[in-house]
């Protein structure tokens, strides 16, 4: 899972590859991409960095 992470005009952009649609745990959806967890990046706000935590996914 590749991720970048900027800001942009005062806006958080974030960019990460899409995935083989996977099932999700529950299985409900088919998830295209994620973060797996909870990720600290390289972008700082007021000398912290970013933590995301992402999922995308579609219905089945």
């Amino acid at each position: 899972m590749a991720m970048t992470v900027e800001i942009k005009n005062g806006k958080l952009c974030i960019e990460i590859d899409l995935e083989t649609p996977t099932p999700s745990s529950s299985g409900k959806t088919l998830v295209v991409a994620s973060t797996h967890g909870n990720t600290v990046t390289n972008v700082m706000i007021e000398g912290k960095p970013v933590t995301i935590g992402l999922n995308a996914y579609i219905k089945k």
